[in-house]
């Protein structure tokens, strides 16, 4: 069982930034792919950014240019900032940690991220 908690949310203005924090449990972080995802109220879970073992990422269209996610593997986190926000990017944002050799990932619980003047 790999145990993941996310920081790093809160209240921004438009046009500002937050980093997000990923911290996950485990001796083997560095073969983990971890992705963050993002929720509102009625809508489905949305991909935003993952990064793999080796150190790939990819972004949705809708963050690209404006987020980058990254890992420290010495910390068992991985990182997600974050930079001209917009109302449109307020949203639980979720962590999902999935070992190369595991199907399924393992989520934590959410942070809270509010876009607003």
């Amino acid at each position: 069982q790999v145990q993941v908690v996310e920081s790093g949310g809160g209240l921004v203005q438009p046009g500002g930034s937050l980093r997000l924090s990923c911290a996950a449990s485990g001796s083997v972080f560095s073969y983990y792919v971890v992705a963050w995802y993002r929720q509102t109220p009625g809508k489905q879970r949305e991909l935003v950014a993952h990064i793999t073992n080796d150190g790939s990422t990819n972004y949705s269209d809708s963050v690209k240019g404006r987020f980058t996610i990254s890992r420290d593997n010495a910390k068992n986190t991985v990182y997600l900032q974050m930079s001209s926000l917009s109302p449109e990017d307020t949203a639980v944002y979720y962590c999902n940690v999935r070992p190369v050799w595991n199907l399924n990932g393992y989520w934590g619980q959410g942070t809270q991220v509010t876009v607003s003047s």
